[in-house]
């Protein structure tokens, strides 16, 4: 499986009824009354479908097989008496045509104010970019019929090219559609960059970013940091930024420290920002100096649970604002200016007293919106510090978050132990398993990629971490399937994944 991020494509509707040929297909499918997050409500809607049907192309004297996987997510709940927009995500598969696990596009769910639910999916078959359009017309005198048939169109560059129907089987997917539902609390990435601290003593609050320059395979990471000491002298923010180039060895250069100024949103230090939408700053003089903009293309991800983000419960929590985002800008070290254009990476949140006895983390981009998140620490409390390693594991695939709750790894229905971490270096893994399914993930950081660094926590204590923005990953998954485990899923990272082991 590619470890290269597919771009995401853009999917609106128009609102209206138009002919099957009037979508144009560009490289993403375009109209105007996209849907937007600006006025979501509190929560949105989630669901799964899968539709079976045939296809027959244009030219051809025989139908191809299609099969249809969908993710559906919408910023608010369905609205039966009004209009719902959503964002679909899935795979497509078309008999000796295609096979595109990245199926990208909108629906518009409006069953009594238009009766109609129309899908607009747009997906690639050799190389070729095609769209799916149709829609199910709602008669409520034959209610089955019409809420699971779907005629439709497939378009090449806005030209018909095939005519073809899909069907919900009710028979085996009516009850996993109905259980599959879900309302999430939804949350703009940016109300997560607020600082947390609030002048209590013995905190540490971070703000860092990694990226991958996919032109060059360079790796950033930009690191900005407030320390309270535990003694109560005033607290202070630094931080540093790295470039991690596919060839010659990895640069850092620090920033600060700096007397904090506390911000609405984001951190601002000795020439260093970190806001919404926006990083820039220099460090060592002008030797590093980076202004990149950020564009989150994804739903915050909370590594810990929820509540630990919002109520600073355990020794620390960390979470990502959106759990991927693009970058665009440039960073300058040494002379050299790397100029970055849709380069995948996130930026993540921490709040703590303080880093762990012993830890690990790895951020991956699987491709296809698929993301990996782990986080496994020995923690510094009394009690804890001999536990083996918590495990705090979140897979987001296909739209949703494996294993569904986010403290079931660190402590699971068997108690400590369910998912393991061999902390070490060069190379370190994480198993586990959670419902039918179980995952491997070992992660290789060669010392020639990888740059150590001291912190120092509010304590005065210090700790040595081990980071690569150009670290190599194997994920595999696996599902219990009449007896025995198949694999899922598979991903291979070369040089793509961002890593860390810390140590005292």
């Amino acid at each position: 499986m590619s470890n290269t991020p597919r771009t995401p494509t853009t999917a609106t509707s128009t609102g209206s009824p138009t002919q099957p040929g009037s979508p144009t297909r560009t490289g993403s499918v375009t109209s105007t009354g996209s849907p937007t997050r600006t006025d979501s409500p509190g929560r949105g809607t989630e669901f799964r479908e899968t539709m079976l049907g045939t296809v027959r192309l244009d030219g051809e004297d025989r139908t191809r097989r299609v099969r249809l996987d969908l993710t559906v997510s919408a910023d608010r709940v369905l609205r039966l008496l009004g209009t719902t927009e959503a964002r679909a995500t899935g795979r497509i598969r078309i008999a000796g045509l295609a096979d595109d696990p990245s199926a990208e596009g909108e629906l518009e769910i409006s069953p009594l104010a238009r009766r109609r639910i129309r899908y607009r999916i747009a997906f690639t078959a050799d190389g070729r970019e095609i769209v799916l359009d149709g829609w199910k017309s709602i008669d409520w005198r034959r209610p089955l019929t019409s809420m699971t048939v779907l005629p439709y169109t497939l378009h090449e560059d806005g030209v018909p090219i095939g005519t073809g129907t899909l069907r919900f089987p009710l028979t085996t997917q009516l009850l996993p559609f109905l259980a599959g539902f879900r309302f999430p609390r939804r949350e703009e990435p940016d109300g997560f960059l607020a600082p947390r601290w609030h002048g209590e003593p013995g905190r540490t609050e971070v703000w860092y970013t990694t990226v991958t320059d996919p032109a060059t395979g360079t790796g950033l990471w930009l690191h900005h940091e407030l320390v309270a000491p535990e003694d109560g002298s005033e607290p202070y923010a630094h931080g540093w930024a790295a470039v991690f180039p596919k060839s010659g060895p990895v640069r850092h250069a620090r920033f600060g420290p700096a007397p904090w100024t506390p911000a609405e949103s984001g951190f601002s230090a000795d020439g260093a920002t970190a806001r919404p939408g926006h990083l820039s700053g220099t460090a060592e003089g002008d030797a590093l100096r980076w202004n990149l903009t950020e564009r989150p293309t994804d739903e915050p991800l909370f590594t810990f649970p929820r509540w630990s983000w919002r109520h600073p419960l355990l020794p620390a929590a960390q979470m990502l604002p959106a759990a991927r985002a693009l970058y665009d800008g440039t960073f300058t070290h040494d002379g050299t200016t790397l100029t970055l254009t849709e380069a995948p990476g996130a930026s993540a949140r921490i709040y703590g007293h303080g880093n762990a006895r012993r830890w690990s983390w790895l951020h991956a981009d699987l491709g296809g919106g698929d993301v990996l998140e782990i986080v496994a620490a020995v923690s510094m409390r009394p009690g804890l510090r001999r536990l083996p390693p918590l495990v705090f594991l979140r897979l987001r695939r296909q739209g949703r978050d494996w294993p569904r709750r986010p403290e079931r790894p660190a402590f699971g229905w068997a108690g400590v132990g369910r998912f393991r971490a061999c902390i070490a270096l060069p190379t370190w893994t994480v198993t586990g398993r959670a419902g039918l399914r179980r995952i491997r993930v070992e992660v290789t950081q060669p010392e020639d990629r990888t740059l150590a660094l001291d912190y120092t926590d509010p304590d005065g204590r210090h700790a040595t971490c081990h980071n690569s923005e150009r670290a190599d990953a194997h994920v595999l998954l696996e599902r219990w399937w009449f007896g025995g485990w198949r694999t899922e899923a598979e991903w291979t990272l070369r040089g793509t994944a961002h890593a860390e082991v810390g140590t005292r």
